[in-house]
């Protein structure tokens, strides 16, 4: 089976449709970057290089420096799939970002959003 497009796409292709789903409700980029930090252990400094380099989100995802242990607390529905049904990692991985950018949009505060 072919690989999903989505693992091959750019994050920082979308990453400007994350903040400007944020800021369209109130939210900021900061709080963005903070999200994606907390999930997956990126520095500022080196979501800023990713962001320049083109990285795809499968090589984002793998490279991780430290994927957030608490991340498998967030439950729900993204995209008509409930993110803790995904069985391959690289979705699920993909779908909780996106959950989360959606919670943010959605107005939560960043404690819960960050399982806190």
């Amino acid at each position: 089976m072919a690989p999903h497009k989505v693992y091959k796409m750019s994050v920082a292709n979308v990453y400007p449709h994350y903040v400007k789903k944020a800021e369209k409700k109130g939210r900021t980029k900061e709080e963005v970057d903070e999200i994606i930090r907390w999930l997956t252990g990126y520095s500022q400094e080196e979501l800023a290089q990713i962001l320049e380099d083109g990285t795809d989100f499968e090589t984002f995802f793998e490279k991780a420096p430290h994927l957030n242990p608490s991340r498998t607390l967030i439950k729900g529905v993204i995209c008509g799939v409930r993110v803790e049904e995904i069985e391959e990692p690289t979705m699920r991985e993909i779908r909780y970002l996106d959950k989360l950018i959606d919670e943010l949009a959605k107005g939560k505060k960043m404690e819960k959003i960050l399982r806190g």
